[in-house]
């Protein structure tokens, strides 16, 4: 089993919690699929994207759970990234947690579970 991670903003995971589903940030939303990353990805994808956001989420996922609409797929320096093609059920989240920011304001992700 393989965990993959969602990186949000805590607005967006609330309001998937209202809802019981999530359906994308905007980026997501205009790439026509939910972008998530291997703990191995998620450092490089918080620096890049995430610098500074003050209450920024990482939601843990098991890549099996989320079946054929799962596709991995190359990205960033070629490497394959897990992209979900549909909404992601919020019950399928297995972990969710705030995400501290070091006095550089870049996300601290180095300790999430492969």
């Amino acid at each position: 089993m393989t965990r993959i991670y969602k990186l949000l903003p805590g607005s967006e995971w609330r309001a998937a919690q209202a809802a019981g589903r999530f359906d994308g940030s905007a980026i997501d939303i205009a790439d026509g699929y939910i972008h998530f990353s291997t703990a191995a990805q998620a450092q490089e994808t918080g620096r890049k994207y995430f610098h500074g956001m003050a209450d920024l989420w990482a939601l843990a996922i098991e890549a099996d759970s989320l079946g054929a609409a799962l596709k991995w797929e190359p990205s960033r320096g070629g490497d394959l990234f897990p992209h979900l093609y549909g909404p992601l059920d919020v019950a399928s989240v297995i972990e969710a947690a705030p995400v501290a920011l070091d006095a550089k304001g870049v996300p601290m992700l180095d300790d999430l579970a492969p």
